[in-house]
């Protein structure tokens, strides 16, 4: 089944394991003062929880995903919060739209997600959306990877990859993670960043 398909079929017909809501770190980050309100993207925003979260407290949101019933269930879920969130169908390895510039973007699942090919177009996607000095909240499995990985088709973050990807443009912090991964599991480890794009660096 292909990519939109599968996370379609996801959305319709049950509640995908990574529908849990406002995610923790970002709440962190807002409710501590790190993030304050600003023109904000949720990168992959699936149904919405980060995006209303993010306007319900000031922030100006706009939500990409490629996924139309998911987008659906957001715009729902923003109108019972009665905010306004402006909710954009876009394949982020291939942006249709000029979605203008932001201030903050988060991406909680997405770039662990793709191929490393599809990573680079990501990239190329994303990097302008940021203004300078934009922050970048990254979420990702991150663990070295195995044999298994391979094999199920599913390509985790290697340790050092963000930086690789991102450290000519960002100043990278690692806010949380797996300290060290548990290899032996199926879901071994994660890593969450907060990046400041560096008005010197290379975007």
């Amino acid at each position: 089944m292909p990519r939109r398909g599968f996370y379609n079929a996801m959305y319709r017909f049950g509640r995908a394991p990574w529908d849990m809501g406002p995610r923790q770190e970002l709440v962190d980050l807002v409710q501590g003062g790190r993030l304050a309100p600003c023109r904000a993207v949720d990168l992959g925003c699936g149904t919405g929880a980060n995006a209303v979260f993010l306007a319900q407290r000031g922030f100006d949101v706009t939500g990409v995903d490629f996924s139309r019933v998911a987008l659906a269930k957001a715009r729902a879920r923003a109108a019972t919060a009665d905010v306004g969130v402006r909710f954009v169908e876009g394949d982020l390895t291939a942006l249709p739209h000029d979605l203008g510039s932001f201030e903050l973007l988060v991406d909680y699942g997405t770039l662990d997600d793709l191929s490393a090919p599809d990573r680079d177009r990501y990239a190329a996607n994303v990097m302008p959306l940021a203004r300078p000095n934009a922050r970048f909240l990254l979420w990702c499995f991150q663990w070295p990877p195995r044999r298994l990985d391979r094999r199920l088709g599913f390509m985790p973050m290697a340790p050092g990859e963000v930086e690789r990807r991102f450290g000519s443009a960002f100043r990278i912090e690692r806010i949380a993670g797996t300290s060290a991964p548990h290899l032996r599991r199926l879901i071994p480890g994660f890593a969450a960043y907060l990046m400041t794009l560096d008005p010197k660096g290379t975007p």
